[in-house]
This record gives structure tokens, sequence and C-alpha cells, in this order.
């Protein structure tokens, strides 16, 4: 077994794709419409395969409650691997100088993995991972 992808609820969907694409190399699918829902969605594919992430919109999808740099039950956070150190601390600094919020530096954790966290533009927390 395996997770297969995890889903995400966004305010704008483009905005969303695009920067998964721009920053992690993702590769949309084309854009699945139910007009009768108002839903809209795109499923993500990363270069080094693994699990996808779904983006979805639809009408009356209330906002989160959870303030994004405090901790809190349920699902926190998701991880990216980008390769290596040199990348983490390059991609980091690259999304930082872009203006996307840097709430974890580039660290070696406790359990050995080296990794920033970020923001994304709606406040999901991702971890860059080398």
């Amino acid at each position: 077994m395996h997770i297969e992808h995890l889903a995400i609820w966004v305010r704008d969907l483009e905005r969303m794709r695009t920067f998964y694409e721009t920053y992690f190399g993702a590769t949309a699918n084309e854009k699945y419409v139910n007009a009768i829902k108002g839903f809209s969605s795109y499923f993500l594919s990363f270069p080094q395969g693994g699990a996808r992430l779904e983006l979805m919109q639809m009408p009356g999808i209330p906002d989160t409650k959870n303030d994004a740099l405090a901790q809190f039950s349920g699902l926190i956070h998701f991880a990216i691997s980008v390769g290596d150190e040199a990348t983490v601390d390059a991609l980091t600094n690259r999304l930082r100088a872009d203006g996307l919020p840097v709430v974890g530096e580039p660290r070696r954790t406790g359990d050995g993995y080296y990794e920033s966290v970020i923001l994304d533009p709606e406040g999901n927390r991702v971890e860059v991972m080398g």
C-alpha cells in the first residue's frame, strides 16, 4: 500500500497550480470541471514520482480556522523531496526572494533529514527536503 494522493481545498486554483509547477516541477493533468457542482480540480504529479497532490476549488468551502504558524491536531504539513541539501538551500532562498514565507530555516533535523519549511500562497505548510 502507499499514499496515492493528498488533496487541498484552495481559493485560487490557477495560482496554486502555477506555484507547484514553478517551484517544484509539478505537472498538472487537464483541469477537471463539474459545472453542476461548481467544482474544479487538478492532479499534480512530481518529477520523482510518489503521491500526487490534488488541488480542488468549489464555492462555499469555508476558509480554515487553523493558524498556519501554530501547531494543531490533524494534517499539519506535507513534504516534497527536492534531492539534496544544496537544492533545499537554493529553493528556500528563491522562495524567500519571491516573497513566500519561510517559517523554518534549512536545518538538519534530529531524525537526520535536511529541510526547510515554507508556506505556499494559501498558507499550507510545505517541508522542502533534501
